[in-house]
């Protein structure tokens, strides 16, 4: 079977976890709690995918340093309280267990903590599939290349072995810095005009969409 891309990495949230609206309202939610803007769906959906910092600072501008720790784990907070109406989106485990059968190496780079990922893990049954994972604390957060210079690193596969797939330009502009393939999944967190602005590989609508073209064209 003739192989194009060996490795295959996921964004997590709004890739395979629908998570994007737990996301959002416990970010709304913990700018409440200090007295700040509350960000729109729209800004709160932009920072999916980057690390938690730097998602707080953009998300809310006029946030003082002195309240980022607080900010910090307001955020936690809602978020772990909603985590139990996080679901994967249909086929995903499906898929996953297609893509390893047929050969491909499947990995992880997300914005998620450690703990957030090994949480999600536990929770959502998907460890088994993938050789590796990398977190925004465990290193530079999207775009920086680094997440995935270290998954390369940790597995001995390259950028020409790679599409990375993700809901966010974020996800796509990692890719582009890393030298890889991409593709943009319309599911998630940011609008298909802005993801069709970084010309991926293709654009799918839907996990089964996603399965179809990674076995007809990775």
């Amino acid at each position: 079977m003739d192989i194009r891309y060996r490795f295959v990495i996921f964004d997590w949230d709004g890739t395979l976890a629908d998570s994007t609206a737990v996301i959002k309202r416990a970010l709304q939610r913990a700018a409440e709690d200090l007295n700040y803007p509350i960000p729109s769906d729209a800004q709160a959906s932009f920072i999916i995918g980057m690390g938690l910092r730097p998602a707080l600072q953009h998300a809310i501008p006029t946030l003082r340093e002195e309240d980022l720790l607080q900010l910090t784990e307001r955020f936690r907070q809602h978020f772990i309280a909603g985590e139990n109406e996080i679901v994967l989106f249909d086929g995903v485990p499906e898929m996953l267990a297609a893509l390893k059968a047929r050969g491909h190496s499947l990995a992880v780079a997300t914005g998620k903590s450690r703990k957030g990922l090994d949480r999600a893990f536990d929770t959502l049954g998907l460890r088994e599939f993938f050789i590796a994972s990398r977190c925004a604390d465990e290193g530079f957060s999207k775009p920086h290349p680094g997440m995935l210079h270290a998954l390369f690193d940790m597995t001995g596969l390259s950028a020409a072995d790679t599409v990375m797939i993700g809901d966010t330009t974020h996800d796509l502009q990692l890719a582009e810095n890393a030298g890889t393939a991409a593709i943009g999944v319309t599911y998630g967190a940011h609008e298909r005009a802005l993801l069709e602005a970084h010309q991926p590989l293709t654009l799918v609508d839907s996990v089964s969409a996603l399965r179809h073209f990674l076995e007809t064209n990775a």
